[in-house]
């Protein structure tokens, strides 16, 4: 083989022609395959040979410590690269990871705009707005807190998160700092108004916003709009929104269509319902799973109950009956109804199904007010089921707490810790009662305690009831813990709540907490309570707080009464190292337009001596 007729790039490992004739053949070739393949190797277009920063990504996301590895690879990565990896830890679930490598992110000045607003989405999916609050709070840039992606993110996540009210404080925080919403920002709102008490009046506020600002309402958000509607019962509101959805030229969707159907199944308009089934059809669209499951909802709730079987035949032959959730519609109607032994056949066909269809019958069978043959159907499913979710251990609960079945309860709760399922309102609100009609009322404070801990909202209601037990039980001290939670839940509690607390706290002589009552809610408790609060303070209190005290009862609104002043000024002439807080009262009374009646007069100059002297008293007292 001659060196001329080899490539350039392997000529040069060759010896000089003579030389090169005593080289074998052999030996020649991984020669030429090695410079070959090298040749091949530059080819490469440039796009796809391995890159750096693309290595460390795989290897950050393969590491078994990924805050150790984006540590290693600081300086490979940029801010996009990471972002690649907070999704990745995101899109797998893996919460505590998401949030280490944020938290590095942060540390070494890796985030932009992307970073926040996938951070925000996530948080929303693991349930964690209290964190995605905390981390927004700390964005100091103004223009990334008023970044539209950023605010729309965060939004989704509290909105996810059921915090309605908080969302709608937030954005117009964000409005007032800069922010330009878009067609997407008030999306997300509209959803926000589906559970809110009165979410259809914010949605119409928003909706005129929308308009002032220019933005053209989308299939999405009539589609939002239409939910809205269902959800709290304006029926022909929601018929005006379709129509004024096609007169805009969008075709209506499946999900459009349910929404109207949910409108009607409210009221039971199934002559509607039906009509808009044929307009549905006539579009070319096919009714799905959904649509057909709410058609059958406005039949059950219509009291339609034949047509609503004829439905669940069709539902079953078609495969979408499967999941249970049709069966348990026309359960739970038929038990609405009355009809509960025609509920129980329904039920029976299908028993042989697992989950939902159970919960609705022990339910239904609850509100019949057959607590013991609730009882014996959870026991039916407990002994022939091992796996529970969280809605059938509420369920079964509630009909062992209802027969007052202690054994049954703690086995429950033995097996939601097993099976480690967290609880809920519900489960925590059907302890408490339990335990309250139990007269354990230790429990009942524990399970309080256990709920606020978690971060769940306390029912008012149902805690001020056991507030007052545990104070009529004699466990003031933790009366005044629950009314302290309540309190501090964020939310306005009932302004009777104040007064009863001080009922408890003043008879079983916790004066100095009762004191931070007055002091913060003086003005929402009765004249009576008051004084009774005042006298028994006057008596016993903490002498040191008696001024105090007499400035919160005055600024409560109440006109402090002569015999009041008199217990105070008694207690301070007993006490004649206190005579600086007795002037301190007197120069106090002067200002506030206060006389001394002349019982407490003739005290006061009685005992001049203890002033010093008798010209000062006459003085503050003239």
């Amino acid at each position: 083989m001659e060196a001329a007729s080899l490539p350039l790039a392997t000529s040069r490992f060759l010896s000089p022609p003579a030389a090169a004739a005593s080289c074998s053949r052999t030996r020649s070739i991984p020669l030429v395959r090695a410079a070959n393949q090298a040749l091949e190797a530059r080819k490469v277009p440039k796009a796809q040979r391995p890159s750096p920063r693309r290595n460390a990504v795989a290897e950050v996301k393969a590491a078994p410590d990924p805050v150790a590895a984006l540590t290693r690879l600081e300086d490979v990565l940029q801010p996009q690269d990471c972002n690649i990896i907070l999704r990745h830890y995101g899109e797998i679930r893996r919460w505590d990871v998401l949030s280490k490598v944020f938290g590095w992110m942060q540390e070494h000045d890796m985030l932009n705009i992307a970073s926040y607003s996938s951070y925000f989405k996530y948080l929303g999916l693991s349930r964690n707005a209290a964190k995605a609050l905390q981390v927004y709070g700390s964005i100091q840039d103004q223009s990334t807190r008023v970044n539209v992606s950023v605010c729309n993110s965060l939004l989704g996540c509290l909105v996810k998160n059921g915090r309605s009210d908080s969302t709608f404080k937030l954005y117009d925080e964000m409005i007032r700092g800069g922010l330009s919403p878009d067609l997407f920002t008030y999306s997300t709102l509209l959803s926000g108004c589906m559970k809110l008490k009165h979410g259809y009046a914010k949605a119409m506020e928003l909706i005129n916003e929308l308009n002032s600002r220019g933005l053209q309402m989308d299939s999405v958000i009539y589609g939002t709009l239409l939910a809205i509607c269902a959800s709290h019962n304006y029926c022909e509101e929601a018929e005006a929104y379709f129509k004024k959805l096609k007169d805009e030229g969008h075709n209506p969707n499946l999900f459009h269509y349910s929404s109207l159907l949910n409108a009607y199944s409210v009221n039971s308009y199934y002559e509607k319902a039906e009509l808009l089934m044929k307009d549905l059809r006539s579009s070319g669209l096919t009714p799905n799973k959904v649509i057909l499951t709410t058609l059958l909802k406005v039949y059950s709730k219509g009291g339609l109950f034949e047509k609503a079987k004829e439905l669940l035949t069709e539902l079953e032959a078609s495969g979408f009956a499967q999941d249970e959730m049709a069966y348990c519609i026309l359960i739970d109607a038929l038990a609405k109804g009355g009809k509960i032994w025609e509920a129980t056949m329904v039920f029976n066909e299908m028993k042989e199904k697992d989950g939902y269809a159970f919960s609705i019958m022990i339910s239904a069978l609850h509100r019949g007010g057959y607590r013991e043959e609730a009882k014996k159907l959870a026991k039916e499913f407990e002994d022939q089921n091992a796996t529970y979710d969280l809605v059938m251990l509420n369920t079964s609960l509630r009909a062992y707490c209802n027969t007052y079945d202690t054994e049954s309860v703690m086995r429950m709760l033995k097996k939601m810790d097993e099976l480690n399922i967290s609880p809920d309102d519900i489960t925590f609100n059907t302890l408490i009662r339990y335990f309250c009609e139990a007269k354990v009322y230790h429990l009942a404070y524990k399970t309080i305690v256990d709920m606020h801990t978690k971060g769940h909202q306390l029912n008012e209601e149902l805690c001020s009831e056991v507030m007052v037990q545990l104070g009529e039980a004699g466990f003031p001290s933790e009366a005044f813990s629950v009314y302290n939670m309540m309190r501090y839940s964020k939310r306005t509690v009932c302004k009777s709540l104040h007064e009863k607390v001080l009922g408890i706290l003043v008879p079983a002589g916790l004066l100095k907490d009762a004191c931070i009552v007055i002091k913060d809610n003086g003005e929402s408790i009765s004249p009576r309570s008051l004084e009774k609060f005042a006298t028994q303070f006057m008596i016993s209190g903490n002498i040191n707080l008696i001024n105090d005290v007499m400035k919160a009862l005055n600024h409560s609104g109440w006109r402090i009464s002569q015999e009041t002043f008199g217990r105070a000024i008694q207690r301070y002439i007993q006490k004649p190292d206190k005579k600086q807080l007795l002037l301190c009262l007197l120069d106090w009374m002067t200002g506030q337009g206060y006389s001394v009646d002349s019982s407490s007069r003739n005290l006061l100059l009685k005992n001049a001596q203890l002033f010093g002297q008798k010209q000062l008293i006459a003085e503050i007292l003239s």
